[in-house]
């Protein structure tokens, strides 16, 4: 007799798609692999309140995860179905986080890497509202995103015009 076919339960099925989420959210970062660090960002000038480079790690983990949950609070209330406005802006906003690093790092286009984050920074103000109005939670979940992100726009622009 064969085993028939076990469908994950409820809690299960959140589970898996909740780790799903975590690890898109923190694919995002493997983009660096493709970055080769030289001495190029050692050389540039950089304003005295640049973070030191330690922070980044802890500060992107969180918002990775803080990231994670609030998509899939906006997926559990109907899935793509229901939610595939405010999910495929979450996306577009992903690939432009994903896609800064290797522009900024490994390709050192300070201006492209400048219009690039304006672009990151509106998808992820346009998902926040989205996000708001599926699920004030997982709104305020990509509040502190946005707040980096602006730190970092404002980084990347005095960075630029201190090496332009």
């Amino acid at each position: 007799m064969q085993n028939p076919v076990r469908y994950p339960t409820f809690v299960g099925r959140q589970i898996i798609v909740f780790i799903g989420w975590l690890v898109l959210c923190f694919a995002a970062a493997t983009s660096a692999v493709f970055v080769s660090v030289d001495g190029w960002y050692t050389t540039l000038n950089k304003p005295s309140w640049n973070p030191p480079s330690w922070l980044f790690g802890p500060v992107w983990s969180l918002l990775y995860i803080m990231m994670a949950v609030a998509a899939w609070l906006v997926w559990r209330k109907g899935g793509w179905a229901a939610q595939r406005w405010p999910l495929s802006l979450f996306l577009v906003q992903w690939l432009l986080n994903a896609l800064w690093t290797p522009l900024f790092f490994g390709m050192h286009q300070l201006g492209a890497s400048l219009v690039e984050i304006v672009l990151l920074w509106l998808a992820i103000a346009a998902t926040i509202h989205a996000f708001w109005r599926v699920s004030k939670p997982a709104g305020w979940l990509l509040v502190p995103y946005l707040a980096w992100v602006s730190f970092a726009t404002f980084l990347n622009f005095t960075i630029w015009r201190l090496n332009g």
